[in-house]
């Protein structure tokens, strides 16, 4: 080879690299406005909306497909289906699903209690389960019994104390090291460098989502485990504790940590601080102080994804809240300059000692910094119950975003939400993986009210009202498009300068009348363009009349 192939090889090597990372955005599920340059204000809260007048925002909730769950428990090792996590190749249209069975005790190993299986497809609602030659099952229990060299099962549990527990998939397409651009987080059992024990977050890589490689430094973290109303230890005491129950014949293992993150993992790349973050379910003291009183969000970060930041609690049940609330995990995504939080809020059927909290709706929560939440809409079901999902949803970080809808796939039980109960083995259980959809960026829409009748208006309005965004710069702006619902009505866009005034040839009279349904809906006025407007920094108004509006997009 020529010396100047010797240099070529690598920088071309390194364009490749480059140019694969940047226009393959499938594996970052969450990342939105790739490589375009396009802003879209959402209209989720008042982040970007100076001032509004006779109007109220609407929060929606997403749709399920009514031919739930599009996977169900058809294997032996499915005995019950919950945490998943989901992936679409934008080149390809692939659709890689993983997802957590519960085998219980059909196989005698504990490695094979609690499996990640493996599904695909093509369009998102018919998956197959290919079968490999990965990890064998085998089972004496009918209508099972017989031994499976080729399953859907990637990955095992280690066998230790308690169960493997949930899978939380993260994929990196710009990942220097192929054999770790699918990353995956989950919960188990392993001795640390000392032979001790600990639950903890654990850590798999793989080239292609199906191969995968246990961390060998797992566990990564460790996390509290048992010790239900005990106080907390002095700081001089061992977290680790042993004790024989005699009515079970049993030893008792209980790790006492005050402040730890709990036994489910939802791993997603913040973007805005350039880190994996973890958003999940945190144990809080109990009103005399006693440990594992009920849960709350707590938020774990990490540069490498092994070594992980102590958890900081940043949300939690409040005053508003039925006193038997808690939060079962809060999985978080970003999207367009904004933290989602699809939140699974559980409650116990009544305040008695023992209740189970069996009943599970999920509460769609908004950030702006991913530390501070608002929860403007805590009883409304993001995601409604189906028979399938009766028992508990459990939600993911990883929503699929299309050019016209968002899908977001769950899983879901009709047992209890938590400890399973006699349902579990039933032969009326039902679990699967669900899907439910939302037309693209309308979470919550801003609509007039039906009567603004104040006295400083000259006579009463009836379905009229406006929105006024703050300023932005339009100097590079192409296009300005409005994300909003005139069927019955109609919308129209104005501009003031950042002091407040109009702007001739852009006023409500000059602009074009939107009407009609759509995502983008493309602003204009009759005479003037973007490009005629004078370096500066503008405000848009939305004049809305008996008409809704979810979101703006700047473009370039």
């Amino acid at each position: 080879m020529l010396k100047t192939d010797r240099l070529r090889f690598p920088l071309l090597l390194l364009i490749v690299c480059l140019f694969l990372s940047a226009h393959d955005m499938s594996g970052v599920t969450n990342a939105s406005e790739a490589n375009s340059g396009d802003r879209t204000l959402l209209l989720v809260d008042d982040h970007h909306v100076l001032y509004r007048a006779g109007t109220k925002r609407i929060f929606h909730r997403a749709d399920v497909y009514a031919a739930n769950p599009v996977v169900r428990e058809d294997q032996p090792w499915e005995l019950a289906i919950a945490w998943s996590s989901i992936h679409r190749n934008s080149q390809t249209g692939l659709y890689q699903l993983w997802y957590q069975a519960y085998a219980g005790g059909r196989d005698p190993r504990k490695t094979h209690r609690c499996v990640v299986c493996y599904a695909e497809s093509k369009d998102g609602v018919h998956f197959t389960k290919p079968m490999l030659k990965l990890h064998d099952f085998k089972t004496d229990r009918k209508p099972w019994e017989g031994a499976f060299a080729e399953t859907n099962i990637v990955l095992l549990g280690s066998g230790g104390h308690g169960d493997r527990y949930c899978n939380s998939v993260l994929i990196e397409p710009g990942e220097t090291d192929p054999a770790r651009r699918y990353k995956m987080l989950y919960y188990d059992f392993s001795p640390d460098d000392n032979n001790q024990e600990w639950p903890g977050w654990h850590a798999a890589f793989s080239p292609d989502g199906i191969h995968w490689s246990k961390s060998p430094k797992n566990p990564l973290n460790r996390t509290a485990y048992g010790g239900r109303t005990q106080q907390p230890l002095f700081v001089d005491e061992d977290p680790y504790r042993e004790q024989w129950d005699k009515r079970k014949n049993l030893m008792r293992k209980n790790w006492l940590l005050p402040i730890s993150m709990s036994d489910a993992v939802d791993v997603f790349f913040d973007p805005q601080r350039e880190e994996y973050a973890v958003y999940g379910k945190c144990w809080l003291n109990g009103p005399d102080g006693g440990l594992a009183w009920k849960h709350a969000m707590a938020r774990s970060s990490s540069k490498d994804f092994l070594n992980w930041s102590v958890p900081e609690i940043v949300c939690s049940p409040d005053d508003q809240d039925a006193a038997n609330t808690e939060f079962h995990n809060s999985p978080v995504f970003f999207y367009n300059n904004c933290y989602f939080c699809l939140n699974q809020i559980l409650r116990a059927r009544g305040e008695t000692v023992g209740a189970k909290a069996d009943l599970m709706h999920i509460e769609l929560m908004i950030s702006r910094d991913g530390i501070h939440w608002e929860r403007p809409c805590r009883e409304l079901s993001f995601i409604p119950q189906q028979e399938f999902s009766s028992g508990g949803i459990f939600t993911n970080a990883t929503p699929v975003f299309l050019n016209d809808s968002i899908h977001f796939y769950y899983g879901g039980y009709t047992s209890g939400a938590i400890g399973g109960g006699s349902k579990l083995t039933d032969a009326s259980q039902q679990s699967g993986v669900g899907l439910a959809t939302l037309p693209l960026d309308r979470f919550a829409g801003i609509r007039p009210v039906a009567l603004s009748a104040q006295s400083t208006l000259k006579k009463p309005l009836e379905n009229i009202g406006q929105v006024t965004l703050k300023p932005l710069d339009l100097e590079e702006i192409q296009q300005i498009t409005v994300n909003g619902n005139a069927a019955e009505g109609q919308i129209q866009v104005e501009l003031l300068n950042a002091d407040g005034y109009r702007i001739r040839g852009f006023t409500k009279t000059d602009s074009e009348i939107l009407k009609g349904d759509s995502l983008a809906h493309q602003v204009s006025w009759k005479k003037q363009t973007l490009k005629d407007l004078p370096p500066g920094k503008y405000m848009l108004r939305l004049h809305l009349n008996n008409a809704e509006v979810f979101a703006v997009t700047l473009k370039k």
